[in-house]
């Protein structure tokens, strides 16, 4: 059985401002050629399907467009929620469109219960884990312990004892949750409970195939226990990380094969940190002209117009920040008022902290502008709302 396994589209999201769902369109038919050119018997989508529990419209529709032309492809499916997920809304209808092919596994009732199929060599039984939050399962469930660990023992347990029941058929776990040896990036939501979020790898000993989903970046935990990460980066950092799903030959005694098939980059990203002048005139640069930027001023003092100037050498600068030579600066000035400070003068102070310099004459004098554009205007009639 072939197998295409990926995870985490978060749908709707936005990258630094940035909408992605064209790119995330692209990725969809992208998708659907490797189904079709790599003759797909199976796809994954190991959960975090939209980015929020109330995705926008053109998000829903996106995922509808995914799901009916999958349906409509020589794969089935089988799709579960994450943690970014809602599993009611994305559950809705989830029993009418299993007919369809599309096999939605978003309730923790149905853990235990399997997408059974079948190929040359026998049956498939898949068992799609919806994210399973411990504070909510652990009356339900009566966990031993308040944590991601009992949580997925207890479902893993129920995953067994189902699989005790069909001897000679291959299995195929989805598990959307941080299991150790994997390495978090910044765009992934924190689901600590108790401040531990890991699960230990060991507890999917024994499974033919487990497709996990909830890290960004691709890891192979063991030869069948793999992340495929996200189809596009969501954070700088992941600027590093190969993007594409796993393509995965299920053999007849539940061998696993799998190579990695790349997803379309809709542009690299690239980190830039030093001074605003070297960043400037440094050839090394160049490749980043094309790319979306993250630049780290490190000058001692902060350089005047800096994003003005970087966006003329590289138009798609997303992210700027500023930690001078010689350590972070930790605390964000503040403005102080004083007895006898005007508005103006407080507001020249407050320039002044930030920069380290003081503001020029003509910065002054907008500044003046401003604070005179903001008071009260003593002229008005008595009974005129300003």
């Amino acid at each position: 059985m072939r197998i295409l396994h990926t995870s985490d589209w978060h749908l709707g999201r936005a990258f630094h401002g940035q909408g992605m769902l064209a790119h995330q369109a692209t990725f969809v038919d992208h998708l659907l050629e490797v189904v079709d050119s790599e003759r797909v018997d199976l796809v994954l989508v190991a959960g975090d399907v939209y980015d929020r529990a109330l995705p926008p419209v053109d998000a829903v529709a996106l995922a509808e467009e995914a799901l009916v032309r999958l349906a409509g492809s020589r794969a089935r499916v089988v799709l579960t929620s994450g943690n970014h997920d809602s599993h009611q809304r994305l559950g809705f209808a989830s029993r009418l469109i299993d007919a369809a092919g599309v096999h939605v596994r978003t309730h923790a009732r149905d853990v235990g219960v399997p997408v059974l199929l079948e190929d040359e060599h026998g049956p498939v039984a898949v068992h799609g884990l919806p994210y399973l939050d411990p504070d909510h399962l652990r009356e339900p469930w009566t966990l031993t312990a308040r944590s991601h660990e009992a949580a997925m023992a207890e479902a893993l347990r129920r995953v067994r004892h189902d699989l005790d029941r069909r001897p000679g058929t291959r299995s195929v776990v989805m598990a959307h949750a941080f299991v150790a040896g994997g390495e978090p990036s910044e765009s992934e939501r924190d689901i600590s409970v108790g401040g531990v979020q890991h699960v230990p790898p060991s507890l999917f000993d024994g499974f033919d195939y487990t497709a996990l989903g909830h890290l960004h970046g691709r890891h192979t935990l063991a030869p069948a226990l793999r992340y495929s990460g996200s189809p596009l980066a969501y954070s700088f950092s992941e600027s590093t990380h190969r993007k594409g799903s796993w393509l995965v030959d299920l053999g007849p005694a539940g061998s696993v094969a799998a190579e990695f098939v790349d997803a379309p980059v809709p542009r690299r990203l690239a980190r830039l940190r030093g001074r605003l002048d070297d960043l400037l005139e440094d050839a090394r640069h160049a490749d980043a002209e094309r790319a979306w930027v993250q630049v780290v001023l490190t000058d001692p003092v902060r350089p005047a117009e800096a994003r003005l100037r970087l966006e003329r050498r590289f138009p798609h600068l997303l992210s700027l920040g500023f930690e001078p030579d010689g350590g972070r600066r930790d605390v964000v000035p503040v403005a102080r008022a004083g007895a006898g400070l005007t508005d103006h003068e407080i507001a020249l102070e407050f320039v002044r902290d930030v920069r380290e310099r003081p503001a020029d004459d003509a910065e002054s004098a907008l500044l003046l502008n401003a604070c005179d554009a903001c008071r009260d205007d003593t002229d008005l009639d008595p009974g005129v709302v300003a």
